[in-house]
């Protein structure tokens, strides 16, 4: 049985939290968060908890969930792996190169391992998209249209903090770099990124759109939107032999899955995309964690991966703020 500890009490830490109730190998010990939502995360569970990582029994502990917002990102991983723990840690990775690189080092020096949430490779969608062009199904692709995007945060998360450009990145940094991971995992690296976005002519609306040239010679143009109604994606992925198309604003089957933990006001927060699966693909994604771990095998989502993701978005936001391209 696989123990794990959640830092966090907002909605992906109860995401999290939910998933690991139907795990038969394994199982949430604790709940670490200053906030008070940490404390109504542990009492549901009926888990210990503590407000911060100097208040866990570690030898209770085999690996940690990091759900917090970006900015503590580095913080909590460095820590963490002088503990020794495997770490799943949501995205992006960190808010900048250098914490990511430091989070990395620090992993890899204690023989820990380190895997980022991008759980778009988790999507059915995406999965099936991915299987596709590796089998030639398209023949080589040239284009690619991605677009997601729903309503700005609410307010009510922990400080505003998407609003913090200096803390979330916006959409660039924070919603897009899904897509991001997904094109260079399809596509290969990127060579060049041109962006415009509307941030700061707005309080709480916020679009960008971005074109990315791949070194293999393909073109991507992304949106990423808090400024739409209602959550979805779209991507449609054009070669020589066909077209790949994703709508999820599309009617799709019905599935209703029962929440495991009572609902709080926390739920209210970000809003997580769902999918029309027995799995969810959050699930999808922790079980591919823990069996690693067991398994000793790589994760399908390395912290390098994630890195690069990040460079990809924090090169488009830069394009954004100077109206220039920018070289990866």
């Amino acid at each position: 049985m696989l123990r794990a500890l959640i830092i966090g009490g907002g909605t992906m830490a109860r995401t999290h939290a939910e998933i690991y109730s139907r795990l038969p190998t394994a199982a949430v010990v604790g709940v670490v968060d200053p906030d008070a939502r940490g404390r109504r995360l542990a009492a549901d569970l009926q888990v210990s908890f503590s407000e911060s990582l100097s208040g866990v029994d570690w030898n209770a502990v085999d690996v940690a969930h990091v759900c917090v917002p970006t900015p503590w990102h580095r913080k909590l991983v460095v820590e963490i792996a002088k503990q020794r723990k495997h770490i799943l840690c949501e995205k992006p990775i960190a808010r900048t190169l250098a914490d990511a690189e430091e989070m990395i080092a620090a992993c890899e020096q204690s023989d820990v391992r380190l895997m980022i949430g991008h759980c778009v490779r988790y999507f059915p969608e995406y999965m099936r998209a991915k299987e596709l062009v590796d089998a030639g199904r398209i023949g080589r692709v040239a284009v690619a249209r991605l677009f997601r995007g729903g309503s700005f945060p609410p307010s009510d998360t922990w400080r505003d903090w998407y609003a913090n450009r200096n803390w979330s990145g916006g959409t660039s940094v924070d919603l897009m770099v899904h897509d991001f991971d997904f094109l260079r995992w399809v596509l290969g690296p990127v060579a060049r990124v041109y962006a415009k976005s509307t941030y700061g002519e707005s309080n709480r609306l916020e679009l960008t759109l971005a074109t990315l040239r791949f070194q293999s010679g393909a073109i991507a143009h992304v949106t990423g939107s808090w400024a739409h109604a209602g959550f979805g994606t779209r991507f449609e992925l054009a070669g020589n032999l066909g077209l790949l198309e994703h709508d999820s604003f599309k009617a799709g089957a019905v599935f209703h899955e029962a929440t495991a933990l009572p609902a709080h006001e926390d739920m209210q927060g970000v809003q997580v995309p769902r999918t029309h699966v027995h799995k969810s693909p959050y699930q999808l994604e922790i079980e591919d964690f823990l069996h690693a771990i067991v398994q000793d095998r790589p994760f399908s989502v390395t912290a390098h991966d994630a890195l690069e993701a990040l460079r990809i978005g924090l090169a488009v936001e830069q394009s954004a703020l100077t109206g220039m391209p920018v070289d990866l």
